[in-house]
């Protein structure tokens, strides 16, 4: 139903897709660290958070039951596909995603360039599992489905609700292993806080005409059809092997590199001969954020490397990825990656 049509007495209907995580997480007895992720499904999670049913009616969809160390392409696959049907029954006023914290970055991306920009989509976890003493699970899932219950919330894009900031897709990272305050948006800042139910953007919706916007947007096509590439971490005294190794059995290659996604020479050598054999290589930094432009540093044009701009490694994969499926023409691939 269209914002405009709707009355003061009818709640958002949000669809909540659960996948596991810490915030579906039982710790072990005695020990404040341990616990188990995925433990709990999504009725005892929205059980758990009072309040809800005074801001919105819920659906609920277990699609995995994972800690997002272990997220997988199939179950990428199955949100997408479960998403994109959500999005179009129009019954359905927005979506929330329970997710693990360590992939949820790279999950949300993903989501961002297969699903087209309209109902609001949010993702969420927890860093305390549900049984914690201050499990912060609770007030995530509230405040995600409050975001996504919002009329401000249409057209971002997926986003990003952990601790009460709101992240763009594009920009979230995982910036801590523990503690409430793990989540940042480097470079260009978060999108928005939460106050109490209400959305505070700062920034008005981000423009998707970018990279799929110079193309017609591509198909979701299946797993087993999505071409592997893998994330190569640079370090001092690096040798060819392992870029060897990794090039043979990868159709494409993004180099965590140091600096400004440089790697030792030997490493970089054996990436150049990949490259010339047709293998998708991408340079992108490991220090977390920053701008890797092209030819800095490094002779792209000579190499045949692409450089990932602003995406991190992580994200500079799941775009090389998605973008293979299409094309392994390097000026068009990098054109896509300039465009984020």
């Amino acid at each position: 139903m269209p914002e405009a049509e709707r009355t003061a007495s009818r709640l958002p209907r949000i669809a909540v897709l659960a996948t596991g995580g810490t915030i579906a997480g039982t710790s072990t007895p005695g020990d404040g660290t341990s616990y188990a992720a995925g433990a709990f499904g999504i009725d005892q999670l929205l059980a758990a958070v009072p309040g809800l049913a005074a801001i919105a009616t819920l659906q609920a969809e277990q699609i995995a039951s994972v800690g997002s160390q272990d997220m997988r392409h199939d179950i990428w696959h199955a949100l997408a596909t479960r998403v994109a049907a959500l999005c179009e029954d129009e019954q359905v006023d927005g979506i929330v995603i329970t997710h693990g914290t360590d992939t949820i970055e790279e999950t949300a991306y993903f989501l961002d360039l297969v699903i087209p920009p309209g109902k609001p989509l949010v993702l969420t976890g927890a860093m305390r599992p549900a049984t914690a003493l201050g499990a912060d699970g609770p007030a995530n899932l509230y405040a995600a489905v409050a975001l996504a219950g919002h009329a401000s919330a249409r057209d971002r894009g997926a986003l990003v609700l952990m601790n009460e900031h709101i992240h763009d897709a594009l920009r979230v990272q995982k910036i801590a292993a523990s503690g409430l305050a793990a989540f940042a948006s480097p470079d260009r800042g978060i999108a928005g806080v939460m106050e109490g139910d209400m959305p505070l953007f700062y920034q008005p919706p981000r423009s998707h005409g970018g990279v799929w916007g110079a193309r017609p947007r591509m198909p979701l096509a299946e797993p087993a059809q999505w071409p592997r590439v893998g994330v190569l971490h640079a370090h001092a005294d690096m040798q060819a092997d392992v870029a060897e190794f990794m090039a043979a059995r990868y159709q494409g290659v993004v180099l965590a590199g140091v600096g400004n996604g440089n790697a030792s020479a030997a490493a970089m050598r054996a990436l150049a001969d990949a490259a010339a054999r047709g293998v998708a290589v991408v340079r992108a930094s490991r220090t977390g954020r920053g701008y890797v432009g092209r030819g800095v540093e490094v002779d792209d044009d000579e190499l045949g490397f692409i450089a990932a701009a602003a995406l991190s490694p992580q994200k500079a994969r799941v775009l090389l990825m998605l973008a293979l499926m299409s094309t392994n023409d390097r000026a068009t691939l990098q054109s896509w990656f300039d465009a984020q």
